[in-house]
């Protein structure tokens, strides 16, 4: 029993010995690149996926389809209003049909015989008045037909100059305004069914792919992310006490060790404090306790020859 607990102590010293080896002069941060969300703005199934992850797609590239059937519904309803408030502007603006100035001439002629009948009327009515051969009261009641006939017929002449010459002004605008609005309702529904179409916003690498056919997508849901291409850059944690060593805008050398410690010249672009233990890049800070810890972020000088690198993988830099 004593011997294995001799052998495990000794193991443990070993381990401890090589882990302290790995990083004594290093310090370890990791690769990482600027990252990019892909989120619909309209709720659908998911029709079709036309990417895989890992694939580098361009700008304007279709990522995949949703299915909205509601879309389809509401287009066939504002084009119908649209086709009616076309209807009802065109109908202000040109006035009354062929058929209805027909039916309006009609009327005309029949009110203008009547109007005619009883102005002769009240002619012949007035002489004999005149001579006391008929009372007051008939040539009264010849009187009021006339004034009646006269009345019809200066009013069906204002109706066909009124439909001649369109509708009023207002009544136009008032159409003209519905016509705006259902066209408005169309263009609104044309616009959610381009959402149909979940497009790239920018060059990137499809990195995680969240839904998949048949599952439903909410608005603002991340539906794909991406790392953008050119975008990798390299961050470490270093200690306050070492802060002076790490200047913005100094080139420095860095190591990737997964590919046989091949070395990479960088910059660093940005020295900022860490808020939290959990953005903590390096594997085992060497810091004292009370020490703030800051990051640095390093972006390779030629961004060609960090394209390749894995994300999250491990990078170490020189102790200074």
């Amino acid at each position: 029993m004593k011997k294995n607990i001799i052998i495990l102590l000794s193991l443990f010293a070993l381990v401890s010995c090589k882990r302290k080896d790995t990083v004594n002069g290093l310090i370890q941060g990791k690769v990482e690149r600027d990252e990019i969300a892909v989120v619909g703005k309209i709720a659908g199934r998911i029709k079709q996926v036309k990417v895989k992850e890992g694939d580098f797609v361009k700008q304007g590239d279709t990522l995949a389809i949703l299915d909205i059937p509601e879309v389809d519904a509401k287009k066939a309803q504002a084009q119908g209003a649209v086709k009616s408030a076309d209807a009802q502007y065109d109908m202000s603006v040109r006035g009354a049909t062929v058929n209805q100035l027909k039916q309006l001439d009609a009327k005309r002629n029949a009110l203008k015989e009547q109007y005619g009948f009883a102005k002769k009327s009240l002619s012949r009515i007035q002489a004999m008045v005149s001579d006391s051969l008929v009372p007051q009261q008939q040539y009264d009641e010849v009187y009021a037909k006339y004034q009646g006939a006269l009345a019809q017929y200066t009013a069906v002449e204002a109706e066909i100059a009124d439909v001649k010459n369109g509708v009023r002004i207002e009544q136009q605008t008032m159409a003209l305004g519905q016509k705006d609005r259902a066209l408005g309702a169309l263009q609104e529904v044309q616009t959610a069914e381009k959402e149909r179409f979940i497009i790239a916003p920018q060059d990137m690498r499809i990195e995680t792919i969240t839904l998949k056919v048949g599952e439903l997508a909410l608005p603002g849901y991340t539906l794909f992310t991406g790392s953008l291409k050119g975008s990798v850059y390299f961050r470490f944690t270093v200690p306050e006490t070492s802060l002076m060593a790490y200047k913005k805008g100094e080139e420095i050398t860095v190591s990737i060790p997964y590919k046989n410690n091949q070395q990479l010249t960088g910059v660093i672009r940005n020295v900022k404090q860490i808020g939290a233990y959990a953005n903590i890049a390096t594997a085992y800070p060497d810091y004292n306790m009370q020490d703030a810890l800051y990051e640095v972020s390093v972006s390779p000088k030629n961004s060609a020859d960090a394209d390749d690198l894995q994300t999250k993988s491990t990078v170490t830099i020189n102790k200074k």
